[in-house]
C-alpha cells in the first residue's frame, strides 16, 4: 500500500502569524499525516481477503468515518500551507488578475466576495473558511467547512483556504482576536498559487 509522505513547507517570515505558531501547525499538520497513513493501513487489514467480516464492521466503520477526518485534515492544511507566502504577500489581489475577474463575475465585486469570505471565517467555532470553484461553471463560491470533513463540496476544488482553528493563532491572538488573524491571512496570501488553481479547474466560461 502507498503511504503519504509529509511535504516540508519553507514557510517564514510572515506578517502576524509567528514562525513558532508554524512550525507548530508544522507539527499538527504532520501529525495527520501519520493518521492517514496508520487508518489506511488498519483498514486494509479488514479487507485483505477481500470482505469485512460482520464481527468487526463495527470497528472497521469507526476507523473508516475517522479517516475522512485524518485525510481532509492532511490535505487541507496543505492548501493552506501552500497558499501563503514566505516573507508576507500584497494584501488583495491585483486588479487585473484571473482571481478578481472570477470573483467579480460571481460575487458582482471583488470587496463583496472578500466580505463573505472573512465574514465566515469570523463564524463562531473550529472550522475552515473556503473558497471553491465549480468546475463546470468556473462559478466560485465561499463555504464553511466544520472540523475538516463536514461541509466539503462534492467536485468542487479548493482555490483559496483558510484554518480558522485556534491552533492557527493562539499564539500571536487572543482567541477574541480571530479578525486580526484574518487580516494578517489576507496579507501573506500568495496570489500565484490561487491564479495556478484556477488555471488547472480549466472551467467552462462562468455562465451568464
Amino acid at each position: 500500500m502507498n503511504s503519504y509522505q509529509a511535504k516540508k513547507f519553507k514557510l517564514s517570515g510572515l506578517n502576524g502569524i509567528s514562525d513558532q505558531t508554524l512550525e507548530m501547525h508544522f507539527k499538527l499538520y504532520e501529525g495527520y499525516v501519520k493518521e492517514t497513513n496508520k487508518l489506511n493501513e488498519r483498514i486494509a487489514e479488514f479487507v485483505k481477503d477481500a470482505k469485512v467480516d460482520q464481527d468487526e464492521f463495527a470497528e472497521y466503520s469507526e476507523l473508516t468515518r475517522r479517516l475522512g477526518f485524518e485525510y481532509n485534515g492532511m490535505v487541507l492544511h496543505e492548501y493552506y500551507f501552500d497558499n501563503l507566502k514566505t516573507g508576507g504577500g500584497t494584501g488583495n489581489s491585483d486588479n487585473d488578475s484571473a482571481f478578481r475577474k472570477a470573483a467579480e463575475q460571481s460575487f458582482g465585486s471583488y470587496d463583496i466576495w472578500k466580505a463573505e469570505f472573512v465574514g465566515i471565517g469570523k463564524m463562531r467555532g473550529v472550522g475552515w473558511a473556503i473558497c471553491n470553484q465549480n468546475p463546470a461553471n468556473g462559478v466560485l463560491s465561499n463555504h464553511w467547512i466544520t472540523l475538516h470533513e463536514t461541509g466539503n463540496v462534492a467536485g468542487f476544488a479548493p482555490v483559496l483556504v483558510m484554518d480558522v482553528w485556534e491552533h492557527a493563532y493562539l499564539l500571536d491572538y487572543k482567541p477574541a482576536d480571530r479578525p486580526k488573524y484574518i487580516e494578517a491571512f489576507f496579507s501573506n496570501i500568495d496570489w500565484k498559487v490561487l491564479e495556478q488553481r484556477l488555471q488547472r479547474q480549466k472551467a467552462q466560461p462562468i455562465a451568464a
